[in-house]
């Protein structure tokens, strides 16, 4: 049973789980998108698809219920005027100066379908609470992440994070380039190391604005296991139908 954050005539958002292909993969499982079509079904509602949220990432996924709703959707994304906020709990302590901080490094594609920072190591400084190449590079696409940290209990951190230029894997990689991969991250962190071990990739897609509306996804219990309170909290308010009408911004 897919659980439904909000539904219009023309579109839908969902609480997609982690651990799923929200599309047919090669290992053959069952994808997200199948069990939407059948359940669409029986409302004479057909999915269109706008953005991705890999494999195990988990929270708001946005869904178009007409073609004209998936072109408008699509625009949008492209000019960024959809915004994603998501929440990371990250291997380290991760102390910011004013809780925030800003992730400024170019993205390039790497090898084995991986991304990477458009320059090596070595070339990433830190200056108070932003990360950026202390030597022009001329590869790689502008990228920009935003960082607020919510609480840490000395091996983890929990931040909320916001890509503000939407690349592929761009929060798992600008996170564990700086050295703070998310737990649970087996392509970028570490899997062999206790403190990255964790059941799940530690990323959820916790809030999306869009045409004025804010869809919110639970935050899952997994994710602020041990760590302090001070995470945010889901701000939908259910309708009689069941649906969860937001706030809007």
């Amino acid at each position: 049973m897919i659980e439904v954050l909000y539904r219009s005539a023309d579109l839908l958002a969902i609480n997609k789980p982690s651990g799923i292909s929200l599309l047919a993969d090669r290992s053959g499982a069952a994808c997200l998108w199948d069990v939407l079509r059948e359940e669409l079904a029986a409302t004479q509602a057909e999915p269109f698809a706008v953005h991705r949220i890999d494999k195990g990432t988990s929270g708001v996924l946005l869904v178009a219920l007409s073609r004209e709703r998936q072109s408008e959707l699509t625009r949008a994304f492209t000019h960024h005027a959809v915004r994603k906020f998501y929440v990371a709990r990250v291997v380290g302590a991760m102390n910011l100066a004013g809780g925030t901080g800003t992730i400024d490094l170019p993205l390039m594609k790497g090898r084995k379908s991986r991304y990477r920072v458009a320059g090596p190591r070595e070339h990433i400084a830190r200056r108070g609470g932003r990360w950026s190449l202390n030597r022009a590079s001329d590869r790689g696409h502008a990228s920009v992440t935003r960082l607020r940290r919510l609480a840490g209990d000395g091996t983890h951190t929990l931040l909320a994070v916001q890509g503000l230029t939407g690349r592929a894997h761009q929060l798992r990689v600008h996170l564990a380039w700086i050295g703070f991969p998310i737990a649970g991250d087996h392509l970028y962190g570490k899997p062999t190391a206790p403190e990255q071990r964790w059941p799940r990739l530690a990323l959820h897609c916790h809030r999306v604005v869009v045409d004025g509306l804010t869809i919110t996804a639970p935050l899952p219990p997994s994710l602020t296991a041990s760590i302090a309170a001070g995470h945010p909290r889901a701000r939908g308010r259910k309708t009689r139908r069941g649906d969860t009408r937001m706030s809007r911004q």
